[in-house]
């Protein structure tokens, strides 16, 4: 699987997003492999922190200006938020930018595949939960969810994906949504 992601982000043209005025980030989307099936890792962020608050995403966060690249970025923020060293991380590709709506930033998503079992180490500050969602669930399209839903007071549009009672929305399902697309894609054209 992980030479085929690779070599289906190879073999695209990425979408670059001009940042203009917003906050150049970028996330990483962990992957790893367990008996034979692939599982993606998110996090749960905690309530402290400034922007999306108990959300669900992927590590990452804004650039520094100490990192070499948006690359860089993602691989310093997973290994602060769940201590992911960057190298044990094996960056397979790199995905379109998309932004965020209501924290001003765009997002530079690269999907990595990372060794395991891995011991994870969640910065209290930042992270309420780490989970997994086996990636076989994502691409049969059972999570996904395409109507407008309310959780907790707040509306969310699609797409939306559901797994054990979490729900991601937002920024992180429209990232996510593009890689199920790549993957499906490719395994249609194979």
């Amino acid at each position: 699987m992980e030479t085929t992601i690779r070599d289906l982000l190879r073999d695209r043209r990425k979408l670059a997003l001009p940042p203009g005025d917003r906050i150049p980030a970028a996330v990483l989307i962990p992957l790893y492999c367990e008996n034979g099936d692939y599982h993606v890792v998110f996090i749960k962020r905690t309530q402290t922190v400034s922007t999306h608050k108990g959300q669900i995403s992927f590590p990452g966060g804004s650039r520094d200006p100490e990192d070499a690249d948006l690359r860089e970025t993602a691989l310093r923020e997973a290994w602060e938020e769940v201590g992911l060293k960057p190298g044990d991380v094996e960056v397979l590709g790199e995905l379109d930018d998309e932004f965020t709506t209501t924290s001003n930033y765009v997002v530079t998503p690269f999907v990595g595949l990372i060794p395991w079992p891995h011991e994870f180490t969640a910065c209290a500050d930042e992270v309420a939960e780490i989970l997994t969602v086996p990636l076989a669930k994502l691409l049969d399209g059972s999570a996904k969810r395409t109507e407008v839903e309310v959780v907790n007071g707040r509306t969310l549009p699609p797409p939306l994906y559901h797994h054990n009672g979490y729900v991601i929305w937002g920024a992180t399902a429209l990232i996510l949504e593009k890689l199920i697309n790549i993957i499906n894609g490719g395994r249609a054209a194979a």
